[in-house]
This record gives C-alpha cells, sequence and structure tokens, in this order.
C-alpha cells in the first residue's frame, strides 16, 4: 500500500513509530530511518517528543480523539531546508476494528515558505497555516475558487499559487481588473472582437478568455462588476462559452476560475448589487485571507522578506520590529511593504530604527490607555516642566548634555504613552524618539 503512493508516505504505530516508508518519503528527509525505531518526529522535525508537546498541533492526536482522518500544516525539515508540508493523517483498523497504526501522507507546499523567499506566500502563523491547507486542498481540483480579504492582503499572490499548484501550471495565468471597466470595455476586453464591431475596431482582437486557454482566469474585484455584465460572466461560467463582439460564431472555452474581492460578496447579494446565482457560481470554494493585524507573529518575517528585496541592505532594530507588531496596517501587507520602503530611506544607518517609521505609525499608542497615569497626567498638565534641582549643575556643560540628563529624569518616572510625553515636552513624536535613541534612553510605556 506504502509504494502504490506517488506522495511521501509512512506507516506509524500509535506511538510514533514508523513501521513502513515508501521512497518518495526516504527521498524528502536526509536522514536514516529505521523501521522499528525511527519516529516520525525524529525525522520531520529533528524533534524528541510530539509535536503537540512542542506547540504545535499533532494530526494523529486529533486523528486519535476523532477515529477519522485529520490533516495539519507544518514545517518540515526536508533535504531542501524548512519547507511546508500539508499532512494528512489517516487511521487504519483491522478487521476487528482495533486500530492497528496510522497512514501519513504529505503534501510538499512549494509555493509557501517560513522565511523570506521571493515569489511564495511567507508566514509561519496559525491563521496563515489555516489558509495554506485551503490553497493546497482546492489547488488539486478543478472548483471555481473565491478569495475574499481586505485590500493588501495578497489576493493576486494566493491566486497565482492556486495556479502554480495545479495541473493547468504550465498554462497561461490571465489577470482581469474588473475595477474601472465600462460595459463596453469589459467586453471586448474579455470576449475580443471582430472588425469592424464598432467604430476604432480596424482588425480582429482575440480577448482574455481565449488568452487564458488551459489555463487559469483571474477576476480581481469581481465585485466592482456592473449588475448590466453579471449576466454575460454567468453565462460565461456556466456554459463555457462565449462570443466575441460582433461575431455570431459562438466559441467554447476552457479555463480554471479564481475570482477575489475585498468586498463581502455575499452583503452585496442581500443588498441586490450582485447576482445570487453568479455568487454561487463563483464560490465554489471560497477561502478568506487573514488581515496582517490577525497574524502579528508574521511581521518581523514578512518585514525582512521585504527588506531583502531592497537594493539598500537594511535590518530593523528590535525597537521598531517590536512598533511594528502593536500597529493596526489597515492597508495590510501591501501598507508594511510601503512603511519598509519609507523607513529604509529614511534611516542614515544600515539599521532602521524606531524612530525612523512613519509618523503613522509612530503616531499610533501601542495600547489604548484608560487613563493618563499620575505622572503622565502631572506631565501633561505642565507642557513646560519646574527644572529639578539636581539639574543645578557645578560647571558649565553643553546644553545638549543638559537635554540628555533631562531626559533621563523625565524618564525614569513617566509611564504613559509616547504621544503624551512629547505634547507635554512641545515635540513631534519623531523628534522624541530621535533625542531618545541618540541618548540610548529607554521609557517604558503602559
Amino acid at each position: 500500500m506504502i509504494d502504490a503512493i506517488d506522495k511521501p508516505a509512512i506507516f506509524i504505530s500509535p506511538d510514533y513509530v514508523i513501521e513502513a516508508v515508501n521512497k518518495p518519503y526516504k527521498d524528502t528527509y536526509p536522514v536514516n530511518i529505521k523501521l522499528g525505531f525511527s519516529t516520525c518526529y525524529q525525522v520531520s522535525h529533528r524533534n524528541s517528543k510530539p509535536c503537540n508537546e512542542c506547540g504545535e498541533t499533532c494530526p494523529m492526536q486529533e486523528s486519535k480523539e476523532t477515529e477519522k482522518v485529520a490533516s495539519a500544516v507544518h514545517i518540515h525539515s526536508t533535504n531542501e531546508g524548512q519547507s511546508y508540508c500539508d499532512i494528512l493523517m489517516r487511521p487504519i483498523f483491522d478487521g476487528q476494528g482495533n486500530l492497528i497504526g496510522y497512514l501519513e501522507i504529505l503534501d510538499k507546499l512549494a509555493f509557501a515558505s517560513n522565511t523570506p523567499s521571493k515569489g511564495k506566500l511567507v508566514g509561519e502563523s496559525d491563521a496563515f497555516k489555516a489558509m495554506l491547507n485551503k490553497i493546497n486542498r482546492a489547488a488539486k481540483s478543478d472548483i471555481a475558487v473565491l478569495l475574499q480579504g481586505e485590500t493588501g492582503t495578497g489576493k493576486e499572490l494566493v491566486s497565482q499559487a492556486l495556479h502554480s499548484s495545479s495541473y493547468r501550471a504550465d498554462k497561461p495565468f490571465v489577470v482581469i481588473e474588473c475595477t474601472g471597466l465600462t460595459d463596453t470595455l469589459f467586453e471586448s476586453e474579455l470576449f475580443g472582437y471582430e472588425k469592424g464591431a464598432f467604430t476604432g475596431a480596424s482588425s480582429n482582437k482575440k480577448g482574455l478568455v481565449y488568452a487564458a486557454e488551459g489555463g487559469t482566469l483571474f477576476f480581481d474585484e469581481i465585485g466592482d462588476v456592473p449588475l448590466s455584465m453579471q449576466v454575460k460572466l454567468l453565462r460565461l461560467f456556466e456554459t463555457q462559452t462565449y462570443r466575441p463582439v460582433g461575431s455570431t460564431v459562438v466559441k467554447k472555452a476552457n479555463f480554471r476560475l479564481i475570482c477575489a474581492s475585498h468586498k463581502d460578496i455575499y452583503a452585496l447579494v442581500q443588498t441586490g448589487e450582485f447576482r445570487q446565482d453568479l455568487y454561487y457560481r463563483i464560490a465554489g470554494f471560497p477561502i478568506t485571507l487573514p488581515a496582517l493585524r490577525e497574524r502579528p507573529t508574521d511581521i518581523p518575517l514578512l518585514a525582512e522578506h521585504i527588506l531583502r528585496n531592497l537594493s539598500d541592505k537594511k535590518r530593523l532594530h528590535k525597537n521598531a520590529i517590536k512598533r511594528l507588531t502593536h500597529y493596526a496596517f489597515p492597508g495590510n501587507i501591501r501598507e508594511l511593504k510601503n512603511i519598509i520602503e519609507q523607513a529604509a530611506l529614511l534611516s542614515n544607518e544600515s539599521v532602521i530604527g524606531e524612530c525612523d517609521l512613519p509618523d503613522t505609525v509612530l503616531r499610533t499608542a501601542p495600547k489604548k490607555h484608560a487613563g493618563l497615569s499620575k505622572s503622565s497626567a502631572l506631565v501633561a498638565k505642565q507642557p513646560t516642566l519646574n527644572m529639578d534641582e539636581n539639574l543645578i549643575l557645578d560647571a558649565v556643560t553643553t546644553l545638549e548634555k543638559a537635554e540628555e540628563f533631562y531626559l533621563k529624569k523625565v524618564c525614569q518616572h513617566y509611564s504613559g504613552s509616547m504621544e503624551e510625553l512629547a505634547k507635554a515636552l512641545n515635540v513631534s513624536v519623531r523628534t522624541l524618539y530621535r533625542k531618545l535613541q541618540k541618548a540610548d534612553i529607554s521609557i517604558k510605556t503602559k
């Protein structure tokens, strides 16, 4: 049974010991597998104990509890380094219904990575892994996929991952931008037109449906398609046929359909702005992309990924990373990219400091404050603070040194937000950050 499976597969006992293995599995891991001795977690993770004891979801544990097939996305140590794998765990019973072990089958997810990798989906949070599982399942089928998520969450990159992991990967991947197209322009771009079909049609033109023959057709922001055009899309999707503008000949199309929108398409159906029959045609397999604020642990990795692609090789200071992980990112990954690029330009050093981040990030308090602390309220009431007697120096010193000493004294007793302190000192948040960083002063905020 193991040798008949073309994917990496093993048969393991209920105590994780590998009892049988096929060649693709041996070729995947650069370790010597001893049947009856090696455990799955030793081979795939280089761990000394099961996954569930190392902070990961163990598909075997889930399968034990439910007595059903379970799955999970894990990061394995393969001969290609750290690789994402979609694990399918199937319980095996004997003729009397007694559990004898588990069949584990792996799918390597070449479209994702937990390290900075060009052209791949990057992350390692639970929300990210859950999305990878859905992408992998949908990619193997021709089912219509609807990608829903906020602007900037990477819907086009996910659509490319679906295409590259399908049997259509060697065929065209064609993107149709639905926003801003008029009815006439949309139809001519999609279906093409015959010579003389309208003023300016001096020759025949093939449409995007023809260009995607055998491959994938990706409708980006399909929620923006006018109602008058939706009925023509419905016919295309249902019959896989179309007619070029100005032609009487019906042509056959062959493509895999993927759609995306930042709008809630189902809500548009309820308000009558989107056809219900079209919705059920495009939403065969909905995938919701998590917002960046739902995967904050991925922000440092994504930031590093973005920096790797810049000409100036810089890195983020730990304080800058901490600040970014507390920011809400309404523009998601696209906004993170803009922020990192801006900060890299603002930074005069090879290390991007917290003060180099754009004002939009610095103006946002890391946490919501129920109210000012006693010390911060005191500062807020006194924009011009009285000089402490310890500031009276025996010898004349520079203003820079005096300012540094003063800031240290203030920050020793301060517990409000950075924004409140900047306001009290009558400087911008950016200026305050620069002064604190220059003086190597850290401030504890609530």
